[in-house]
C-alpha cells in the first residue's frame, strides 16, 4: 500500500502532559516534524513545515488542543522544511533562533524551492527569527520551562536542540533522525557523535526526531550507530583509495539498508573523509559537488513528497 504522504495524513500526538509532537509521515524528504508545548496562554512552536499547504495543516492541528495561537516559533535550524511555515504563525508569535540560523536564512532565501520545483509549495516566504541567542536561553510557557540549546556542529553549524526538563522531553531538530538516515551536508560526522552523547547524557523519556516516528533514547543510540559505521567506511574507502561516491556504491548497508533517504550516505562520506584527513566539524566544502554526487549516487534527484 502507498504511503499517505499529505498534510492530512500528520498526527498530533500528546507525547508528555501539555506537550504535543506533530508528526508529518513517512518522515521523508521535507516530511518533517514540529513540536508544541500548549502550557499557558502562549503556546511554544518547534520548527513550522515546508508548504503552505503544511503549515496551515499545522495550524489548524494546533486549535484543536488550545484556543491559544502559538507565542513563541523556535527553529531548529535554517532550512526550509522546518521554517518555511513561519510566516503563517507571525501574525501572534515572534521567532526565535540561533543567531547563525538566522544569518543562514537569509543567506539561502528560497532556494530549497528551486531543488524541487514540480512541489506546490504555496506562498512561503524567508520570515526571519525577531530573537536570537548565542548562549543557552530558556522560555517558561506556562509551567514548563523549555531549553534552548546550541551545542555544537551537527545536522548543520547551528542547531538547536528543546529540551523540557521538567516533562523529559527532547526535540532534537535534525541532529537526529527516527527510521531516517542521518545527513550532515553542511554539518559533520563527528561533531554529530558528540552532540548525541551530549543529549544522550540529559537522559530523556521522549526523543521527537526532525523526522520519522517518536521514540525514546533509542533514537539518538541508532544515529550514533550509523555516523560511526559512516567513519568506517570512509576510513576504509580512504586507505583503498576509493572517492566518497566509490565507497559508498561499494557498501553493504547492512543494518542500516531499511532507513529511508540511504542516497544521503554520499554525503556524509564526503564529511567523514574531510574530517578524517584533518577538516574542522563543519568545514565549507563544495555542497553542490555533494549534493550531485548524491543525485549519481540515487540515479536521479530523490523524490520530495512535500
Amino acid at each position: 500500500m502507498t504511503a499517505d504522504h499529505s498534510p492530512a495524513a500528520a498526527r498530533l500526538h500528546e507525547v508528555a502532559e501539555d506537550v504535543y509532537a506533530y508528526v508529518q509521515p513517512d518522515g521523508g524528504w521535507c516530511l518533517n516534524n514540529a513540536g508544541l508545548v500548549a502550557a499557558g496562554d502562549r503556546p511554544a512552536l518547534i520548527d513550522t513545515a515546508a508548504t503552505e499547504a503544511r503549515a496551515r495543516a499545522l495550524r489548524a492541528a494546533v486549535a484543536t488542543v488550545t484556543p491559544h495561537a502559538p507565542r513563541y516559533v523556535v527553529n531548529t535550524h535554517p532550512h526550509g522544511d522546518h521554517t518555511f511555515g513561519n510566516r503563517f504563525f507571525t501574525d501572534r508569535a515572534v521567532v526565535v533562533a540561533h543567531e547563525a540560523t538566522r544569518d543562514e536564512m537569509a543567506l539561502a532565501g528560497l532556494h530549497l524551492t528551486t531543488l524541487w520545483p514540480d512541489v506546490c509549495w504555496g506562498d512561503v516566504a524567508v520570515e526571519l527569527p525577531g530573537i536570537t541567542f548565542r548562549e543557552p536561553l530558556a522560555l517558561h510557557v506556562g509551567d514548563v520551562r523549555v531549553e534552548l540549546m546550541h551545542l555544537g556542529v551537527a545536522h548543520t553549524r547551528n542547531d538547536t536542540v528543546v529540551w523540557l526538563p521538567h516533562r523529559r522531553v527532547l526535540f532534537t531538530g535534525d541532529v537526529a533522525m527516527s527510521g531516517v538516515t542521518p545527513f550532515c551536508l553542511t554539518g559533520s560526522v563527528a561533531g554529530s557523535l558528540d552532540v548525541l552523547a551530549r543529549l544522550r547524557a540529559l537522559d530523556p523519556a521522549v526523543v521527537v526526531a526532525g523526522h520519522g516516528p517518536v521514540g525514546g533514547p533509542e533514537v539518538l543510540d541508532a544515529g550514533a550507530d550509523y555516523l560511526r559505521f559512516v567513519q568506517d567506511l570512509a576510513a576504509k574507502g580512504i586507505a583503498t583509495g576509493l572517492t566518497p561516491l566509490e565507497a559508498a556504491r561499494e557498501a553493504d548497508l547492512g543494518p542500516y539498508a531499511g532507513l529511508l533517504d540511504s542516497e544521503r550516505l554520499v554525503p556524509n562520506l564526503h564529511r567523514a573523509y574531510a574530517e578524517a584527513q584533518g577538516a574542522e566539524p563543519g568545514a565549507p566544502l563544495d555542497i553542490e559537488e555533494l549534493f550531485a554526487d548524491m543525485v549519481a549516487f540515487h540515479g536521479g534527484l530523490p523524490a520530495c513528497s512535500a
